[in-house]
């Protein structure tokens, strides 16, 4: 290889952006730089003719509309906006199992696809909460509760001393009751007083905080803890994280003792809700010295009443626009009477109520369905045999 061809090789191996050889480099490259220039804004102009003309420093911008351009609509679920109640109270027929009950006392904002909590008054959620069905007892408590804090927070700004205390809380009851959504209430309402930062509310079980193999327990339970820092964590059937007697491959005990070091170090903006049923949740909190030290807030979530029952279920119909006939509005109370009468420690609830309904609506459609012009009416009423049929189910 000669000189020259090293020169070349040496030119070719240059980075970008080096420097050029001699002056006559660069005004080739600047010529074509500028033609190239040219060449885009001429390209510009012939497929885009209603692009605007640049205009001099100072001088009036045109507002330009392109021609056909759709209005902008308006924002819809899930598209940056608050999706909440059109009143500030629960709906009670939401009241239906630990996942759906009474979402109304949400307000959820979406940006981005991801989930976040909207800004709710203090006074919009205890209304929310004062609206659900029963839970007289939970009300009761959830209020001093609030007040509690709220002095706390008084006594901070008149650098008062405070007692150390913990806001973990422990839900106890059956299925159905309404843990979830007073869980919902509590994280909003804690940040409405400035308990917490963000309010959200995580919901996890055993599942979403153990894993199979040593080692990664604890990393799983922390991120979960990451995602509910400023917010609520809610631990439903938390007693299946308590090994039973004689396991030792069991993961679950890594899992607690991981949670209550990040319930230490992040114990002024993160509360857990340990739920689950009565009996279970006292031998979740009798396993572990660190659990009876931190959660002593107990909230007993009773079971709804027949009349309550029947006003969950009622409450359900008339949102869905169906209307009882006398004598199936009368198999319903004897029904709700029934159920809850021969109800045992597994009974459902709301959730019972949900499911008999869903059971009322596919027998009505089925019944309806084999008509050939069905009116109005013929479309919202339920018979007794609709619920008959429902109650076989």
């Amino acid at each position: 290889m000669n000189k020259y061809d090293k020169k070349e090789l040496a030119r070719n191996l240059k980075p970008a952006g080096s420097y050029l050889d001699s002056l006559s480099d660069f005004a080739d490259l600047l010529g074509t730089i500028r033609q190239a220039e040219s060449a885009a804004d001429k390209l510009l102009e012939e497929t885009a003719p209603s692009r605007p003309k640049p205009t001099a420093p100072g001088a009036p911008v045109e507002n330009h509309v392109q021609p056909h351009a759709p209005a902008h609509p308006a924002p819809t679920k899930g598209e940056n906006q608050c999706i909440g109640p059109e009143s500030p109270t629960a709906n009670p027929a939401e009241q239906t199992d630990a996942g759906e009950l009474g979402r109304r006392n949400d307000q959820v904002c979406s940006s981005d696809g991801e989930e976040g909590l909207c800004p709710a008054g203090e006074d919009d959620l205890l209304a929310g909460l004062d609206a659900l069905v029963g839970l007289e007892n939970i009300k009761q408590n959830v209020r001093s509760l609030i007040n509690y804090v709220k002095i706390r927070k008084l006594r901070e700004e008149k650098e008062l001393p405070n007692p150390p205390v913990s806001l973990h809380m422990v839900f106890m009851g059956n299925p159905g009751t309404g843990k979830t959504t007073v869980a919902r209430i509590i994280s909003q309402l804690y940040r409405s007083v400035g308990v917490l930062s963000k309010g959200q509310l995580v919901e996890v079980d055993r599942s979403g905080l153990v894993a199979g193999f040593v080692g990664q327990t604890a990393l799983k339970t922390s991120e979960v803890v990451q995602k509910a820092i400023g917010g609520i964590l809610f631990i439903d059937e938390a007693y299946s994280l308590v090994p039973d007697a004689g396991s030792v491959n069991d993961f679950g005990r890594e899992a607690i003792e991981t949670l209550l070091k990040l319930m230490e170090d992040n114990r002024d903006d993160l509360v857990v809700i340990a739920a689950g049923y009565t009996g279970q949740m006292e031998r979740f909190i009798a396993s572990n010295p660190g659990l009876e030290s931190r959660f002593n807030r107990y909230f007993v979530f009773e079971d709804f009443s027949s009349p309550e029952l029947y006003e969950i279920f009622n409450s359900m119909c008339s949102n869905s626009e169906y209307l009882l006939t006398d004598d199936a509005a009368a198999f319903a109370h004897e029904y709700f009477d029934e159920i809850y009468e021969s109800r045992d420690d597994n009974f459902g609830n709301a959730r019972h109520v949900r499911n008999y309904f869903e059971n009322i609506v596919s027998v009505h459609s089925d019944r309806v369905s084999a008509l050939p012009e069905p009116t109005r009416d013929i479309l919202t009423t339920v018979l007794l045999e609709d619920m008959e049929k429902a109650a076989l189910l």
